[in-house]
């Protein structure tokens, strides 16, 4: 009797997690003001305290075509920029430089990185320390050369 009840509320737990996901995944797809459909660009990662969302080179250019969002090179050492970066902070350094985040956590933050690795760490710590809409390019900057886009030099 234990065994099925338990089993039950783990049933219940699960379903209860996919229609968590699946109404932040809506929510993610909607929070850009670019007025571009980005569901087929996007993959909404859930952590402990909420989610980020993934974004493919191709939906990150088009969110850039109407850009109101600090974009925010995380890698280290320095490698090059994807142009419209608005600042540098190091992956391992997020939390000492909220100073040049947006204060309203509530604000769409995209980051990025070479390969995608740096960046997922400070998506996931962003939204640990309470950023409700972080974007992370998914595969970096090596994924936005290979969809034909350049790196700018900016230091």
């Amino acid at each position: 009797m234990s065994f099925s009840r338990n089993l039950m509320m783990g049933l219940i737990l699960a379903l209860l997690i996919l229609v968590l996901v699946a109404c932040g995944s809506e929510t993610a797809v909607s929070n850009t003001s670019s007025g571009v459909d980005l569901s087929a660009e996007t993959q909404v990662v859930p952590v402990e305290s909420g989610t980020y969302t993934d974004v493919s080179a191709a939906g990150l250019a088009a969110m850039l075509e109407n850009k109101d969002f600090p974009l925010i090179n995380v890698h280290i050492p320095y490698v090059g920029d994807i142009e419209g970066t608005d600042t540098n902070i190091p992956f391992d350094q997020i939390a000492k430089n909220l100073d040049q985040l947006p204060a309203d956590k509530d604000a769409q933050i995209a980051i990025y990185c070479r390969s995608g690795s740096m960046s997922s760490i400070s998506a996931h710590e962003l939204v640990e320390l309470g950023y409700t809409n972080v974007w992370n390019l998914d595969g970096g900057m090596n994924a936005w050369r290979a969809s034909g886009n350049e790196l700018v030099n900016n230091q």
